[in-house]
């Protein structure tokens, strides 16, 4: 069975159940602060799962695009990617529990559609804990269909319970779906569940009854609903019989991309057939991510760091298949994944030029970081290796870091390669020091954010007068909820039970050009917490900060704050540019909701 023929069954068989077949949505999540990539089908539908009434109605079903790194670690073996389809179908306060079930059930062992016989399935249920009860419901239902009781097994929170997709929201048990690859059982308590290969799962249907709050309390939803996810490429390898993710139509031509680039044949050596994979899951991952319609590009913050990381680590191990290549290895290969789902995302294409420019660009900025850090890694190993405890020092890494600009997670890797750890705590701290070295030099406005660049350093200005702003127009209970800043615009989260008017917006952008307009200095003091509090500088809520704290405040005060007349006072890590008067035209271009009780402004800065 073809890929697109699985994801034309799914549909078929689930509209036949009264399902109505929506689009899937952008792998960069629009209204959720909390995350920054869409890891699940059910990710978009969170306000539906919470009670939003959906206009496809309460039955519904799609495909969709997903990113998930935080198991990047075990990506090269078999069965895990970073990017991956997910089929998935939904009940909205319809039907529950067995329903779901049987559904999926008949999908799977149906002649008409999948036909797996019922003797290579396993199913895994909650075990139950002090949140919520056993699911002794779902195993009946597995148990009635035919499923024998040594093939259902009872597994903790950590193995079977689903989301929230951030840190609060919409959760609760699930029932997992595995096929028997054959393999020899290794030991007396394997099972569906058992991470030692023999099982693979391939679908879960999640059970939201539940909605996890900023305390971490589970609370009852008032609907409950239904969540599943079947993945493409793990579904379509057990199907035709492959081992392996990596053999199936949906890698073979960027595999074979892979092995024309790099001159390595896939097949000849276990350690570089993991390096293959790792490139190839890697490339594919950062295509879709640049390729999507919200694209971001890599930069060292948020989604954009991801991202940054995922073309690097595709690169190191793109120079293990071939150390001396010259020529750009990521071309070939996102060449390939274009046109393996661009018949599916149309968007691959159109963004091809994009994607071609941002890879090559990345490729070459890293290589010559990546040759320079590593040459000085080898010659830190031999002392290195003398070591009893087997560790690396943090001081050791955090000077590859801040000399080479080599990243730590890659000196992590490097190290693990020779058997070896990184003391991380003590990079952490040397990070911390060289923070407060550069306050105590003086340089007020280099520091913070991990992109000092001109437009960023404006926006992140900006954002302190938009602030200021709807504090004055809408009420000191605007307060700042989380921002995300780029070079090219500023989003702003704060806290408001309602949309904004449009004289409220006009308002605001008013205020901020007044105070651009003003060429106001921007001053900023290190001081000790209380005393920033005392001053009345306003803090970021849950935000952890040191004893010794930067407070930045935008007029009158030119060397020192002044204790009155400020137009904006807050606690802050920079970087800021020193007079209001160089950030150019402040524009709001959207408002609008970002959760329950906070809104979202969107904003962009206009050359003079």
């Amino acid at each position: 069975m073809t890929y697109d023929e699985l994801r034309s069954k799914y549909i078929a068989y689930f509209s036949s159940q009264g399902h109505t077949h929506i689009q899937g949505k952008s792998l960069i999540p629009e209204n959720d602060p909390t995350v920054l990539f869409t890891t699940a089908g059910m990710h978009p539908l969170v306000p539906y799962l919470l009670g939003e009434e959906h206009p496809g109605g309460k039955r519904l079903t799609n495909y969709q695009k997903c990113i998930r790194t935080g198991d990047i670690e075990e990506v090269g073996d078999p069965s895990h990617l970073t990017f991956f389809e997910m089929l998935g179908n939904w009940s909205l306060g319809d039907y529950f529990k067995e329903e779901a079930i049987k559904m999926s059930f008949e999908f799977l062992t149906s002649p008409e559609w999948l036909g797996i016989p019922i003797e290579k399935l396993g199913v895994t249920v909650f075990e139950g804990d002090q949140d919520a009860p056993r699911d002794e419901e779902s195993a009946q239902v597995w148990r009635s269909l035919g499923i024998p009781e040594e093939r259902i097994r009872f597994l903790p929170k950590k193995d079977n319970w689903w989301g929230p997709a951030g840190n609060t929201g919409p959760c609760g048990p699930d029932t997992e779906m595995f096929f028997d690859m054959g393999q020899e059982a290794c030991g007396p308590d394997c099972g569906p569940g058992c991470p030692c290969g023999k099982w693979l799962e391939i679908w879960n249907d999640v059970f939201m009854m539940y909605n996890k709050n900023a305390q971490g309390k589970y609370e009852p939803l008032e609907r409950k609903c239904v969540d599943t996810g079947m993945g493409i490429e793990r579904t379509i390898t057990v199907l035709n019989g492959y081992n392996s993710v990596y053999e199936t139509e949906i890698f073979k031509p960027i595999m074979l991309a892979a092995e024309k680039a790099t001159g390595y044949v896939y097949g000849s050596e276990s350690e570089k057939d993991k390096s293959q994979r790792i490139l190839c899951d890697h490339v594919r991952s950062a295509v879709m991510i640049l390729g999507d319609p919200r694209g971001v590009s890599p930069s060292n913050l948020g989604a954009g760091y991801v991202l940054r990381r995922l073309i690097r680590r595709a690169i190191r191990h793109s120079r293990k298949l071939s150390p001396d290549h010259s020529s750009s290895l990521m071309e070939p290969i996102s060449e390939a994944v274009i046109e393996v789902l661009s018949h599916v995302y149309p968007e691959l294409s159109e963004n091809r030029n994009r994607i071609a420019e941002e890879l090559a660009r990345e490729e070459k900025k890293f290589l010559e970081t990546l040759q320079k850090g590593e040459q000085e890694f080898e010659k830190l190993l031999p002392n290195v290796l003398k070591n009893p405890n087997r560790i690396m020092s943090g001081r050791l890494a955090f000077k590859l870091y801040d000399t080479y600009g080599f990243p730590v997670e890659l000196t992590e890797e490097l190290a693990a390669e020779h058997g070896l750890k990184v003391n991380r705590e003590e990079f952490e701290e040397a990070f911390k020091k060289h923070q407060e070295l550069s306050r105590a030099g003086g340089e007020a406005f280099k520091g913070g954010l991990q992109d000092n660049s001109e437009m960023v350093t404006k926006y992140h200005t900006a954002t302190h007068l938009l602030h200021a702003a709807l504090r004055k127009v809408l009420g000191d209970h605007a307060a700042q909820k989380g921002s995300n800043i780029t070079a090219e615009r500023l989003r702003f989260d704060f806290s408001h039970g309602e949309a904004m008017t449009k004289e409220e917006i006009k308002a605001v952008e008013d205020l901020v050009n007044e105070q651009i307009g003003l060429d106001l200095p921007v001053t900023m003091e290190v001081m000790d917490r209380e005393t920033a509090q005392a001053l009345g500088a306003l803090a970021l809520f849950g935000e952890k900060y040191e004893d010794q704290v930067k407070v930045y405040a935008v007029g009158p005060g030119k060397d020192r704050i002044a204790k009155e007349g400020n137009v904006s006072l807050e606690l802050c890590g920079g970087p800021h540019v020193e007079r209001t008067g160089l950030l150019g035209k402040f524009s709001i271009q959207k408002e609008q909701s970002s959760s329950a009780g906070v809104r979202r402004i969107r904003a962009v800065l206009l050359s003079q």
